[in-house]
């Protein structure tokens, strides 16, 4: 990928994030409290894999995946 390509891909994804900071936090003034404790417990871990250096994306992301299933489902059901 070109250094030109790379910089606009960082720039995409900067905006992206703030577009999905944006919209959550409109979303958790609707949200029930079962949900926003299920939600917080899926970003809390997640942040706190993505703080630790050592970890590769590709093993956050498969952690992720089975750790937050269980708390999909959960909601899904409930």
């Amino acid at each position: 990928m070109s250094p030109r390509a790379q910089t606009e891909l960082d720039r995409q994804i900067a905006a992206s994030h703030r577009r999905f900071a944006k919209s959550m936090e409109e979303r958790t003034a609707t949200m029930s409290v079962e949900t926003k404790e299920a939600y917080f417990a899926i970003l809390t871990k997640l942040v706190g894999k993505l703080e630790d250096p050592d970890k590769q994306m590709r093993e956050i992301m498969q952690e992720m995946m089975a750790e937050a299933m269980a708390e999909v489902l959960h909601m899904i059901q409930g």
